[in-house]
């Protein structure tokens, strides 16, 4: 096959121009592409290898015909029509939280799992954005030394929550420095020159949504049920790229130089730690780049075997886009297209 019937839902979202992008750059095999939205974005154009295309409205019909649909609308969506996708013959890669923690829908970071893809029945998920930067750094330690606690606090840009939360930023900065009074809708602090700890929203166990998803998803990716982890996660006044404190408690002792060893040659990560010539990842430095950038490795002095480092990538792309398009490739590399369907 020359290449694939794909469809894009929530093409005119954030992360779905992305995808647009992330496509053209590395040049995903397409024979056929369609654009799909909500009806307030249908008839919108987009532009896809110098061609103008018309987004239509997400319907039950709208996926016949389809090889590889890439979903990222938001969990209502996928949990209406990523089924149907399926059913009709198509490969849905979703972005959204829907189907992560579904025993039966493989959660994947192919630097990590990508085995995982072809126990596929339809749906394949993409994992959240901070867990998936986490755990391309995190698995190739694990893998010559089990890691048995992890804990990770978070400083996340507002591109996790989207366009509307990068205009409020903007926005409010503007105002602050005008002596303004300021306003907020997307979130319930000030977040303009401000930190706070709270992304989703709180479960019964006192953590948010988004701290267990990286407790739950980095366990199922890992295929490591007894690992340990906690997180706090914290929105930041960034516009891209989320960052990471990551401390890790490993089963036998290793040291920086060994950890800096073994990530050098880990794909998708990118060393750099340099701290004495003032070298080491910012989200500002990464936005735009696809690998996991990883700094500050030194020992934890807090506990045996432990190692703690700072974990940066830009949430978009690698944390979303880009993922999720690796995952595609990596089932066509490997003819898992139709692998369980």
């Amino acid at each position: 096959m020359d290449g694939f019937r794909v469809a894009i839902v929530g093409a005119t979202g954030m992360v779905g121009k992305e995808f647009i992008e992330v496509l053209q750059q590395r040049k995903f095999p397409i024979s056929q592409i369609r654009f799909f939205a909500s009806d307030r974005s249908a008839g919108k154009k987009v532009l896809f290898a110098q061609k103008e295309y018309e987004v239509q409205e997400t319907a039950d019909d709208s996926f016949t015909d389809i090889d590889i649909a890439f979903f990222s609308a938001g969990s209502d969506i996928s949990k209406r029509f990523a089924p149907i996708a399926a059913r009709c013959g198509a490969v849905v890669v979703d972005n959204s939280a829907a189907f992560r923690m579904d025993p039966a829908v493989p959660l994947v970071v192919p630097e990590v799992n990508a085995f995982d893809i072809k126990k596929h029945k339809g749906i394949i998920a993409n994992p959240n954005c901070s867990t998936i930067q986490m755990v391309v750094a995190l698995n190739p330690l694990h893998k010559i030394n089990p890691i048995k606690r992890v804990i990770v606090t978070t400083f996340q840009s507002v591109s996790g929550t989207g366009a509307a939360a990068i205009d409020e930023l903007a926005t409010q900065s503007k105002q602050i420095l005008g002596q303004q009074e300021i306003t907020k809708s997307v979130y319930p602090h000030q977040i303009a020159f401000n930190v706070f700890p709270h992304i989703d929203s709180f479960l019964e166990n006192a953590y948010t949504k988004e701290e267990w998803k990286m407790v739950e998803e980095t366990r199922k990716i890992m295929h490591a049920d007894d690992m340990l982890i906690s997180a706090t996660c914290a929105r930041v006044p960034v516009f891209v790229g989320h960052s990471e404190a990551v401390n890790i408690e490993f089963t036998n002792a290793i040291n920086p130089d060994e950890v800096r060893k073994v990530l050098a040659q880990s794909p998708g990560v990118r060393l750099l730690d340099s701290p004495s010539t003032n070298q080491y990842p910012t989200p500002f430095s990464v936005a735009g780049t696809d690998d996991t950038f990883v700094g500050r490795i030194r020992r934890d002095v807090s506990v045996n075997n432990g190692i703690v480092m700072w974990i940066v990538a830009d949430n978009v792309r690698k944390g979303a886009a880009l993922n999720a398009v690796q995952i595609a490739e990596e089932m066509i590399k490997n003819n898992w297209l139709h692998q369980g369907v």
